[in-house]
């Protein structure tokens, strides 16, 4: 091994490691906790999700890149529209019991010009995720992102970021992170986050 190999070694094992501790596998808090750490503005009930008011919503930083069936996908495209991104794993089993309840929201609230954007992380190759989208009926893309960059950069620190795996990130119609859930969602759930977001002008 040559020297200068070394730190590049490490400094990729001090990022997986950051990433592994920002973001914990197929886990969540349900108890009602607001993360970000701070003196932030969130407001969590106890189903666990957690909001920001319309004034205190933070944009997220870059969400783009290659979709799981080869596509370019930028979420800044969406603006407009409420939507919805969802982190999930094909290895993880609360991302199989939502995966239904997603694929049938996505298809009613279209219309509504609501968009769904699965975030795919963790699969080191997408052979097992497309699978899994077929399984499901997952019909909305999927950014591609096996290392977990675009869910540690693209939310800026202090925000309602995703850190466990199912998250679920919903936008307003102003590409700004209004409301956040750290783990598995029925439709019932995952309808209370997006439909007061619809309602804003």
């Amino acid at each position: 091994m040559s020297l200068d190999r070394a730190p590049r070694r490490t400094l990729l094992a001090v990022g997986v490691l950051s990433a592994a501790l920002t973001l914990s596998a197929c886990g969540g808090d349900s108890n009602g906790k607001s993360g970000g750490g701070g003196n932030t503005n969130f407001v969590t009930n106890t189903g666990g999700i957690s909001t920001a008011a319309k004034g205190e919503r933070a944009a997220t930083g870059k969400l783009a890149g290659e979709t799981l069936d080869g596509k370019r996908l930028d979420v800044a495209d969406l603006k407009g529209k409420v939507v919805v991104l969802n982190v999930w794993g094909s290895w993880c089993a609360p991302c199989r019991a939502e995966a239904p309840h997603f694929a049938k929201a996505a298809k009613d609230l279209k219309a509504q010009g609501v968009e769904f954007v699965g975030l795919n992380t963790r699969d080191p190759n997408k052979q097992p995720a497309l699978a899994f989208e077929e399984d499901y009926g997952v019909t909305y893309p999927s950014l591609y992102d096996p290392q977990g960059e675009l869910i540690l950069f693209g939310f800026p620190k202090g925000t309602l970021s995703p850190q466990s795996i199912p998250s679920t990130v919903v936008l307003d119609k102003e590409g700004k992170i209004a409301a956040r859930s750290l783990m598995a969602l029925n439709e019932e759930k995952l309808k209370s986050m997006i439909e007061p977001l619809l309602k804003e002008k």
